[in-house]
């Protein structure tokens, strides 16, 4: 959404857009942090059909997240266990070593949930199952990058030191 909403957005007029990658991540998101000019706080409503995800296994160092379960159920896999949710639940996401997430429909009806987190910067997000690290600076994930920002995916064991480079 290029024009900012304002103070002001209800759910029914919010903008949703198509987000896929594969065959395992899809849903219809509603980037309303965004679209309402938020600054320090990020917010956006996922609807994800049945059998999909949105995003893949990942824990952030700088950032806290919420999640509501608005309608529908699913499962979480949080900090290396699968636990159970459903509408009117409440997850807390606290930034740092093991609390690695990720929302999954494993039901056969659409979930719907709002996710709403802090916008630290610098970030940098782990990704456990595929040993990566993205680091963000200048805009936070969520956001469409500013000019002289910095977003950086790596893999963990292609890591050098310090001084690599520097003799």
């Amino acid at each position: 959404m290029k024009k900012r909403s304002g103070p002001i957005l209800n759910i029914a007029k919010a903008p949703f857009s198509k987000w896929k990658h594969g065959e395992d991540y899809e849903a219809d998101i509603s980037w309303l942090g965004h679209a309402m000019g938020s600054r320090k706080l990020g917010f956006n409503v996922a609807v994800v059909p049945p059998g999909k995800r949105v995003f893949p296994y990942h824990q952030h160092e700088a950032q806290e997240e919420l999640f509501f379960i608005l309608e529908g159920r699913g499962s979480i896999r949080l900090g290396g266990r699968r636990r159970r949710i459903r509408q009117g639940d409440f997850i807390s996401i606290p930034p740092g070593p093991g609390s690695a997430h990720q929302i999954i429909n494993d039901s056969d009806a659409p979930l719907r949930y709002l996710a709403v987190s802090t916008m630290e910067i610098p970030e940098v997000a782990v990704y456990p199952d595929t040993g990566k690290v993205g680091i963000f600076t200048g805009t936070p994930p969520g956001k469409k990058p500013a000019q002289g920002s910095l977003r950086h995916f790596t893999y963990l064991e292609r890591g050098v030191g310090y001084w690599d480079g520097e003799d």
